[in-house]
Parts: C-alpha cells; structure tokens; sequence
C-alpha cells in the first residue's frame, strides 16, 4: 500500500507532464483513444466522487467562518472567467462551436488542481478549498445559467438538461464521496492516498479523448484555441489576483483567489460540451485542462517566492 500511496503523488506531482503526454497520445493515435469517448462522463464521475471524499465539515466550517472572503472568491470565479471568455469570443474571430466551448469551460467552477497550486504558492488553502467546495456545489445551478446567458446566441442551450446533467455528473458523486467519508471512514483513510492516481488518470483520458475526437479540427484551428485558453487562463490569474487586491486581502488570500479564478473544472467542460454542443465545443476544455496545469505550476512557483510582511501580518478577523 505504501507503495501504491507513493506511486499516486508522484503522478500528483507531475500531473503537467502526464496531461501534456496523453494529449499528444490522443492526438497522434486518434483510432486508439477516441473510443473512450463515452467514458467521459463516468471517469468525470470518479473523479468527482474522489473530491468528496477529501472533503471535510471543517471545509464548510471555514465559510462560515469568513462568509465574505469566500463570497469574493466565489463571485470572482462566475464573474471573472466567464466575462473574459465572452471578451476574447467577441475580440477573436472563431466558430460557433469554439465560441461555445471556451464561454463553457468559462463558466465551470473552480478545478481542485486550485488547491494543490495554492499550496504550493503558499496562499490561503482553506480559504481556497472552501471556494471550490461552494462553487462545485453551485455549478448545477449556475453554471447552466451562465452557459444560456452567454453561448446562446452561437448555439442552442439547453439550461434544464445541462442542470441535471451536472447533478448526475457531479454533485450525486460528489455526495456519494461524502457519505463514504461519514460511514466508511477507515475504508475511505486508506482509499485517500490513492486519490492523486485516480484523479490524474481520469483528467488524462478525458483530455486524451477529447483530443482524438476532434484532431481534425486541431489540425485546422488548434493554434487559435490553444492562444485563446492561454490568454483566458492567465487574464484569470491576473484579474482574480486584483479582484483579491481591491478588496483588501492579504498576500495569502489573494493567491488563493488568484489561483482559485485561473484554474477551472475543465473535465466538467469537456463532459458537458460532448454532450451539448459537439467534440469540436470541447477542444477548449481539453486544450485548458493541459495548459492550465502547466502554467498553475509555473504560477504558484513564482507566487511562492512573494513576500508581504505587512499584508501577511493582518489579523484573521479581517474581511470577516
């Protein structure tokens, strides 16, 4: 077992380079890696069955702890990505279809890769795990509003399928995680330190999927996209580190929203835009999932490095 525990962080801790390895995989053996495109649903399920179990009451304690700083980084996540998605759709000539996809995975809540990454800059984890526990838990909610609020004018939306879509895929999991954690506690302690192995496998195959699905239409318009996720992703970082800035939080905090803004559920991206719009709408998510895990390692090594005694000094109390 010990084994296995040490096997599973290492895959963890390259999470970037296995990502990067089965998008090309994908790319360069479509016939072998497009069949498990029907599995991307119930591999997004795993993956989120494994979120609850690492969730705990002490998550949920921590929002009402500080209401306000998680509503920052809550509001952030479904007003920020989703804005500069529409921006970059205006701004950049693309498909329909593309347009969907990158307003869609705009739209996703925060990726638990967030929390990792916030870790490793040395931000605000609690703060950051109790954003991304609310906004999973909102995402059946809002993010199909969202979706129909701002990808309907390039395809049909439908806002009822996609909420049940999202409670199937992910808040029924999710839930299932946590009741595990309640009932089968010492089944589920030595389950944990497999998790980072079970998570990285699934996103890889996703993104593999989704990449051999729609190589054609890589090969036709991949630079673009790749260019557009590259741009959402970081103005995400930027825009979410201000967003923290403006209001006041500390250099810890304001990692965390940082972080937490940048990086998306973008296997939920992918699993949706399969469903709803076509292979093509979920190149984005895919195309995300790759580059966001790349540059969320260079982002939180570069925000380790950040000091602010002053601002790191600030009572706990504040914003509260």
């Amino acid at each position: 077992m010990k084994s296995i525990a040490a096997f599973s962080q290492f895959v963890g801790r390259t999470f970037a380079f296995w990502t990067v390895l089965f998008a090309v995989l994908g790319f360069a053996f479509p016939e072998v890696f497009v069949q498990l495109k029907g599995l991307i649903v119930p591999l997004l399920g795993i993956i989120m069955f494994g979120m609850g179990l690492t969730i705990s009451a002490q998550d949920f304690a921590e929002v009402a702890k500080r209401p306000v700083q998680v509503a920052v980084g809550v509001v952030s996540q479904f007003v920020i990505m989703p804005l500069i998605a529409v921006v970059l759709t205006l701004v950049v000539p693309m498909s329909p279809e593309v347009a969907a996809g990158v307003i869609l995975v705009g739209c996703c809540p925060g990726g638990t890769s967030s929390n990792v990454m916030t870790y490793l800059a040395k931000g605000d984890l609690a703060l950051s795990v109790a954003c991304t526990s609310v906004t999973t838990i909102l995402a059946p909610v809002v993010t199909p509003f969202l979706v129909f609020t701002f990808a309907s004018t390039h395809l049909p939306v439908d806002g009822m399928a996609m909420f049940l879509s999202i409670l199937k895929m992910v808040i029924f999991p999710l839930v299932l995680g946590i009741l595990a954690q309640r009932f089968l506690p010492k089944l589920v302690t030595a389950a944990v330190p497999a998790l980072p192995l079970v998570s990285v496998t699934g996103i890889v195959l996703i993104v593999a999927a989704v990449v051999a699905a729609s190589k054609g239409a890589i090969v036709q318009s991949g630079v673009m996209i790749f260019g557009v996720v590259v741009l959402h992703n970081l103005l995400g970082y930027l825009i979410g580190y201000l967003a923290g800035r403006m209001t006041g939080m500390s250099l810890a905090r304001r990692k965390a929203i940082a972080i937490e803004v940048g990086m998306q559920n973008s296997g939920l991206g992918a699993a949706l835009a399969t469903a709803y719009f076509s292979p093509l709408a979920a190149v984005p998510s895919a195309m995300f999932s790759v580059w966001h895990n790349i540059s969320g390692a260079l982002v939180a090594n570069i925000m380790s490095r950040m000091t602010d005694d002053r601002a790191e000094a600030e009572p706990e109390a504040a914003l509260r």
